[in-house]
């Protein structure tokens, strides 16, 4: 058996290790929850902007077109995103400190001009990005320079959704699923808990559901979980394919960027007035809110994967989990209003549920559970999330996201996600 390096196992490095990165944790966190407030605010007052003056819809066209000059401008893929940020972690930890305000900017260009996205794309690239900042300004070797990042990427999750044990386990579970980097909890818990104080600070309020009811956990209360959360794992891969195959088509098809961001914009902007609504617009945080409250419409969760799809596909920047959260918790509402369960806590199960099923991550599933709906019910949460993770087999949003060990027997694997 190998023994322990002395130097590495004495107490004073432990003690030296422990501060560094208290200190370290605590100026990404300080950068990460300045950064994730002020996104916050300017995606939230595009929105207001929004749906206050519906017609500036009709430039989304243009704002696809004004994300690829960008891009280009930076000199940028477009392609660069979160899988991006995970690659990094595995190889140099080099993310381009140019990505923060190019992110910043094309995501707010996108809920301005209603894209169907979310916000925590830009939360985990915005934060990689910094922490790879970090790093550099403090010449960290390529290990720690890995750390930093996850650092980065709790920091504005945490400010971003006001879940801080969330962000803190997600970031370090999504990378590698089946192995975590508990090197990274002190690092993450503290970026993350920074961050979100000071977002508490600056008046952004953490996003917190009451559910009007909560069954008991019996024999039937587990069964119809069980469910309803192996059909919304079928509804995670039939999300992450729609995603990834309209991404792959729309890219091959239209290989020019501009004209992408156009005839993208341009559907969706077709879809919205042939359906005269605007709910599948934006983020959709109050269908959201809607549907944990028992009411939705039974066709809003496909319409959403369609709005998404194409938005994504386009080059339209977000990121697809408040999209996930809207599709799982209008299909819950629907699907448990079938099955004979409150539409509301019904609700809450799609939503986790498929979470669990396009991000493959359990435990922060769960931990999500408790910040967005309290502990009260976390033995059906608990249960939806187990077996959301196994029935959604080794598909993902993110394709740069490797599972380790496999999902049904005790094996090692190394496979890339689909």
């Amino acid at each position: 058996m190998k023994s322990l390096n002395v130097k590495d196992d004495s107490i004073k490095n432990y003690i030296e290790t422990f501060f560094k990165w208290i200190i370290l944790a605590d100026i990404t966190g300080f950068t990460g929850g300045i950064t994730g407030t002020l996104f916050h605010l300017s995606v939230d007052k595009a929105t207001e902007f929004r749906l206050m003056n519906d017609w500036i819809i009709l430039f989304l066209p243009a704002g696809g077109i004004a994300i690829a000059i960008l891009y280009k401008l930076f000199k940028m893929n477009d392609s660069t995103g979160t899988n991006q940020i995970i690659d990094s972690i595995r190889t140099n930890g080099n993310v381009p400190i140019r990505l923060t305000p190019l992110i910043f900017i094309s995501t707010v260009i996108t809920h301005l001009f209603g894209g169907s996205a979310g916000r925590e794309g830009a939360a985990l690239q915005l934060g990689g990005s910094i922490g790879s900042f970090t790093g550099k300004i403090f010449n960290l070797d390529e290990k720690d320079m890995h750390l930093i990042i996850l650092c980065g990427m709790s920091s504005v999750f945490s400010a971003l959704f006001g879940t801080p044990l969330t962000a803190t386990i997600f970031s370090m579970e999504v990378i590698s699923v089946g192995v975590i980097y508990y090197s990274s909890l002190v690092p993450c818990l503290f970026s993350s808990l920074i961050a979100y104080t000071i977002s508490a600070y600056l008046g952004i309020g953490p996003i917190h559901y009451t559910l009007n009811f909560i069954p008991e956990t019996s024999f039937r209360t587990m069964a119809l979980a069980t469910i309803l959360a192996a059909m919304c794992a079928g509804l995670s891969i039939v999300f992450c394919i729609a995603i990834h195959k309209t991404e792959y088509y729309m890219k091959h098809k239209i290989k020019n960027d501009y004209l992408r961001g156009f005839l993208g914009g341009l559907v969706v902007v077709v879809l919205t007035f042939t359906l005269g609504t605007r709910d599948y617009n934006g983020a959709g945080m109050d269908i959201i809110e809607n549907a944990i409250n028992g009411t939705t419409k039974p066709e809003a969760f496909l319409l959403k994967i369609i709005f998404t799809a194409i938005t994504i596909g386009a080059g339209f920047k977000g990121g697809e989990i408040i999209p996930t959260f809207f599709i799982g918790s209008t299909f819950g509402c629907l699907i448990g209003g079938l099955l004979g369960m409150d539409p509301g806590f019904s609700a809450a199960i799609g939503l986790i549920s498929l979470f669990c099923g396009v991000v493959n991550c359990p435990v922060a599933s769960i931990i999500l559970s408790i910040e967005l709906f309290g502990s009260k019910g976390i033995l059906l949460f608990a249960i939806s999330c187990s077996v959301s993770y196994v029935l959604s087999g080794y598909y993902s949003l993110y394709s740069s996201q490797k599972i380790m060990y496999s999902k049904i027997k005790a094996e090692f694997i190394n496979i890339n996600t689909k």
